[in-house]
This record gives C-alpha cells, structure tokens and sequence, in this order.
C-alpha cells in the first residue's frame, strides 16, 4: 500500500501542473481592428454594489454600454428577414416523411408561422379562433416596419407570437411558404 501511495503523488502532481497551464493567459490570434472592450457590455449585468458610487462615471457606462448594445427595443429588431421563405400557397405542400414521423412521436405544440403582409394578416384572422384552441404559438417570420409587428400584435390577441427568422425551421421541416400551421398531423394554410 505505501508503495502505490507514493506512485500516485507524482501522477497527482502532474495533473495539477498541466491544469496550470491550462489556465495560462490568453493570446489573440487575429484582431479585425474592430474589437469592442467587453468591460463595457458587462457593466448592465453587474450588480450595483460593484459599480461605481459616482454619479458621473455611472450615467458615462451607461450611455457607452447603451450606444453599443442599443436600447432594447422592437426597432432593432427589424427589419425581420427570412431567407428561403415567401408568402405563398401551401396546398401542394407536404412534410418530409421523416419531419412528419418526428413530429407523431411526441406531442408537440401546434405552431404557425406568418408575416406582415395582408395575406398572413388575414390568415391571422381567419384562424384565430382555432390557434387559439390548439393551443399553437407562432413566429413572425417577415415584418419590415414597427408598424408591422404591431398590426399583427392587433390582429393576435390572445396568441403567443415570437420574432425572428423562420430560414432554418423552414429548411430542417421542407416547407418554402406561410402563412402556415404546423402541427403533428402535417401542415394546413
């Protein structure tokens, strides 16, 4: 036994000088002359006791950290683009095999995907009702102004809609149009 104890001490030791130089420090590897501090991008996520007491230098990390992350507001969010989708009739459309045997294992949740233009919008309010029962929740693949995302708001009381590219949700599921229903049966417009 003392034998194995004094074999497993180097062993140790070694392990604990490769971990330190692990932890060695940092090199950069390419510089595109645009790198941002990232001190400034943390000071909004530390808490107010590890900020700064003066006024001053408080409203200045502000302001540095606002101008680079931006207010979070629904204009830089737009415009809301979705490569490989376009509005359009569905009719002749059908999930891969595999998408649909994907989607009859479990009991996913009904979704839809639209954008902002008339033909989505009155989609929208044609099938509200039944969204609404099934419970589905949708993206809004395609809005160009603030105006956009709040006359579908209007139009989805009710509904859960997220923003965002719908481009590799439409390319993983084979589908090229919306407005869209998705469910574990298939796809309906």
């Amino acid at each position: 036994m003392r034998i194995r104890k004094q074999r497993s001490l180097p062993v140790l030791v070694l392990g604990l000088v490769m971990n330190s130089s692990a932890l060695a420090e940092l090199t950069v590897i390419y510089d595109s002359g645009e790198t941002r501090p990232l001190a400034s991008l943390l000071s909004p996520l530390l808490s107010k006791k590890a900020q700064s007491t003066n006024p001053a230098e408080s409203s200045e990390q502000n302001l540095s950290s606002t101008s680079l992350l931006g207010p979070a507001t629904l204009s830089n969010l737009l415009p809301i683009r979705s490569p490989g989708l376009a509005v359009g009739d569905t009719t002749d459309s059908q999930l891969n095999p595999d998408v649909l045997a994907r989607l009859a294992q479990g009991n996913p949740r009904p979704f839809f995907l639209i954008g902002s233009d008339a033909l989505s919008v009155q989609w929208l309010v044609t099938h509200h009702d039944t969204l609404k029962a099934l419970g589905a929740v949708g993206m809004l693949v395609q809005a160009d102004t603030e105006a956009d995302v709040r006359r579908v708001a209007e139009v989805a009381q009710g509904l859960s809609i997220t923003l965002g590219s719908g481009s590799d949700l439409a390319a993983a599921l084979g589908i090229h149009h919306y407005p869209i229903l998705i469910t574990r049966d298939g796809i309906r417009q």
